[in-house]
């Protein structure tokens, strides 16, 4: 019973964590280092210290049972990818003046790439780089918190099925995080998802998601 317990955990640790799933399924994953990682939370969860060998036996037995899910490697193949060069992005006070004005501006160029996030306390516009100055201009210095140019905008266009299955929008972050590639802002609209890096980073990260998708796509292809 005890066995079964430490299995049902490591199994339930496993489907909580997509980049395990994704090492497991790939045939890459390291069971010791897997069982290493789970041990402190594994043991959390049952009141009690367990062996490596029964951890790493778990792990095995989860790669045996773990199936990945039809409709998550579906949604991925079908996906497409964009780059767009040339973007920056300025952080601002949020005010209800300053989120009008950025309403505004956003209208002003509706040809223009243009995004604004909307958070607690602050307002982040995304936009063309070639139409940052015009947009600075709207606002006042001492409102702005921060402002970054020569960044590149990845755009992800999604079948509808994503905005039911669950894991989809980790599953294109996690290969970018794990290259040590920083997300500068993201932003996910529906079936649209935009990620937003340095310039020097968006071909390593748009030919990870190329990647990616192409990788789901042969799978797919093979069921």
């Amino acid at each position: 019973m005890v066995e079964n317990s430490l299995s049902r955990v490591i199994q339930r640790l496993i489907e909580q964590d997509p980049s395990i799933e994704d090492a497991l399924e790939r045939g890459y994953a390291n069971f010791s280092g897997i069982a290493r990682t789970l041990k402190p939370k594994a043991e959390g969860l049952l009141g009690k210290k367990v062996t490596m060998e029964g951890l790493i036996t778990a792990v095995k037995r989860a790669k045996a049972e773990y199936v990945p899910k039809q409709d998550f490697q579906k949604i991925i193949a079908e996906s497409i990818i964009n780059l767009r060069t040339d973007v920056a992005k300025m952080s601002l006070e949020k005010t209800r003046k300053n989120l009008e004005k950025a309403r505004l501006a956003s209208a002003d160029y509706p040809e223009a790439f243009f995004q604004v996030l909307e958070g607690t306390t602050t307002l982040t516009l995304i936009t063309d780089q070639r139409i940052i100055e015009e947009v600075q201009a709207v606002f006042k210095d001492e409102e702005k918190l921060e402002e970054k140019q020569n960044l590149a905008a990845i755009t992800v266009q999604s079948p509808h099925g994503i905005v039911g299955t669950p894991g989809c929008i980790v599953a294109f972050y996690n290969p970018i995080a794990r290259s040590q590639i920083n997300i500068e802002e993201t932003v996910s609209c529906f079936t649209e998802t935009a990620i937003v890096l340095r310039m020097e980073d968006a071909a390593r990260a748009f030919s990870i998601l190329t990647d990616l998708i192409s990788n789901a796509r042969k799978t797919v292809a093979k069921k």
